[in-house]
């Protein structure tokens, strides 16, 4: 076995002692198989779980209602599995809240739900509704505002958060890899030249740096990988620039002087390797960093726009229920950020020991 791959197998044995790391990695997994089948998980598998029952707003969690499924005017394809696995597959069929049916021949007389004690009577006919016409939902966490179902939302708003971070950490990490390298490498007016665009960047607060980049590209879902991901550069080309001068310093890397190895060669085949340990533990902060950025920008309206769920922006929909009757319809997407800004903080903190190889023997 290589010192390489003997080291990995060390780290690896380290972190699996650490319970905290462990449960972060276990709650990011989940997270990650959520995300990906949110649209066969989710109680509402419409496009952006967006179907809306304007009647069902703002229900408490655990509510049921029963359902009459009316045939839509107009034909619905059937959504293949690849389909549904990205974008979710449009009703067939829209669900008209009952208190009460019965039917009679050809048709099926309901009282639609309205509103409490309120009740109105519709008839239809068998060819306009399913096969099986009649139906039960629970709403484990309740209905937004809109009537959309809670629970839902919060499954295919994980795609986003996780996208988000993911995105985010890819364009952090390959600026921040080669402004560092180069700054730490070369030293003099190269560095000088980075460290003070860096440092521009670093004195501008963050929520106005990825307001004024949010601004110029305009709002939506790209448009905030982007902004969060360029305000992420500045931790991980700074520590990278002084991963770099300490090790540019050590013998092997003069060997490959010595050898006649290109600049190019030395930094990505002998000193970046070599420094990925500080870097994977910054990339998982910053990725726990920019869940909370983006939810922050949804809130604020600048981040993802509705009807695509994003936690923040569930948030900012329903935290006048806060101070109302149903706290749990803008507590629950906070539960869902806290938690996996938790497990992120964890895994981090838990990669940082293990590869802290200082002082073991």
């Amino acid at each position: 076995m290589s010192q390489s791959q003997s080291f990995q197998a060390a780290a690896w044995r380290r972190l699996k002692k650490n319970k905290g790391a462990i449960f972060g990695l276990i709650v990011i997994a989940m997270a990650v198989l959520i995300a990906i089948f949110a649209y066969f998980i989710a109680p509402d598998p419409s496009p952006f779980a967006n179907r809306i029952i304007l009647e069902l707003g703002g229900e408490k969690p655990g509510f049921k209602q029963s359902f009459i499924k009316v045939r839509k005017n107009k034909e619905v394809v059937a959504s293949s599995f690849f389909k549904q696995l990205v974008s979710g597959k449009e009703d067939a069929y829209y669900y008209v809240p009952i208190v009460s049916h019965e039917q009679k021949g050809d048709s099926i007389i309901v009282q639609k739900f309205i509103d409490e004690g309120l009740s109105e009577r519709q008839a239809f006919h068998t060819k306009q509704i399913a096969a099986t016409p009649v139906i039960t939902k629970k709403f484990l966490l309740g209905t937004d505002k809109y009537g959309r179902d809670i629970l839902s939302r919060i499954v295919v708003g994980t795609r986003v958060s996780l996208s988000v971070g993911l995105i985010t950490v890819i364009i952090s990490l390959s600026i921040g890899l080669v402004l560092g390298s180069l700054a730490g490498y070369f030293r003099g007016r190269t560095d000088d030249v980075i460290m003070w665009f860096i440092n521009v960047i670093w004195s501008i607060p963050t929520l106005l740096l990825v307001f004024a980049i949010t601004l110029a590209l305009g709002k939506g879902f790209w448009q905030v990988f982007i902004a969060v991901g360029l305000t992420m550069l500045v931790n991980v080309a700074r520590l990278v620039r002084g991963q770099v001068l300490v090790v540019r310093e050590l013998e092997y890397v003069e060997a490959t002087r010595a050898l006649g190895f290109s600049n190019f060669r030395t930094i990505v085949r002998h000193i970046w390797p070599n420094i990925m340990g500080p870097v994977m533990v910054i990339a998982a902060s910053n990725f726990a960093s920019a869940i909370v950025i983006e939810a922050g920008l949804s809130f604020l309206g600048v981040g993802v726009q509705p009807p695509q769920p994003s936690w923040g922006l569930m948030i900012k929909e329903n935290y006048n229920f806060i101070i109302t009757q149903n706290p749990m319809l803008a507590l629950a997407p906070g539960f869902a950020i806290m938690l996996l800004v938790l497990a992120f903080n964890l895994l981090g903190n838990g990669l940082r020991d293990a590869l802290n190889v200082r002082g073991r023997i």
